[in-house]
């Protein structure tokens, strides 16, 4: 989705990265996003280490109450977390924050992304990558999570 292309009904979260606007998390999310004809998208936050602090400080605070994070920031934003989920505390990173009534909320979802496989072990970390962002747009947005999808989804070449 292009920035003309947003609406005032256009469904928003936020993915905080190093190339947040480039990156894989916001490439697949979109096109999680097209293939549900879902109208969301994933507003991008580039930041760098510097930044972070601030950032995660003061996202409480903000008008952001879903964010992706990237793997880059995974572990350090955990500190700024009022609680994590187990998954979290065992994985030692959190893949997604939630703010509600000022507190921020963050969770991995490893675990969930493995459950939606009968032999997780076998895939690679692109398409459990791709399915922890399903798993999101299912959470967030309420888009049907169909793991039959993801080869399509990874195999897509515009964005």
């Amino acid at each position: 989705m292009q920035p003309h292309e947003i609406k005032p009904d256009t469904k928003l979260c936020t993915i905080l990265g190093y190339n947040a606007q480039t990156g894989y998390m916001r490439r697949y999310f979109n096109r999680i996003m097209k293939h549900n004809s879902e109208n969301a998208t994933a507003i991008a936050l580039n930041i760098t280490d510097e930044h972070f602090d601030f950032t995660m400080s003061n996202v409480g605070q903000s008008k952001v109450d879903k964010m992706m994070i990237e793997r880059e920031f995974g572990q350090t934003a955990i500190k700024y977390c009022e609680s994590i989920d187990e998954c979290a505390k065992r994985e030692e990173r959190v893949d997604f924050i939630e703010v509600k009534d000022g507190k921020v909320f963050g969770y991995c979802l490893a675990d969930e992304a493995k459950a939606l496989f009968e032999k997780p072990e076998f895939l690679d970390d692109q398409i459990l990558f791709v399915a922890k962002v399903m798993i999101l747009a299912n959470r967030w947005f309420n888009t049907k999570i169909d793991v039959d999808s993801i080869p399509l989804l990874i195999g897509e070449n515009n964005g």
